[in-house]
């Protein structure tokens, strides 16, 4: 799995890419800095929108 990661690099920075990336690996698992950031945030928003009320409009009778 690390030669075809490192052949992706390779080849990214033979396009013109400036750079490559960070890379989080734990066993199997791989994730770019970039994307694990983006899915913080939204784990962390829709937390949020659980736990934070909806507002109250009028009360019908």
């Amino acid at each position: 799995m690390m030669l075809g990661i490192r052949m992706l690099g390779i080849h990214q920075a033979d396009a013109g890419m400036p750079d490559t990336g960070i890379y989080f690996q734990w066993g199997d698992f791989l994730i770019q800095f970039g994307n694990l950031v983006v899915i913080a945030t939204m784990v962390v928003l829709f937390i949020l929108a659980l736990v934070i009320p909806f507002p109250h409009g009028r009360k019908r009778k």
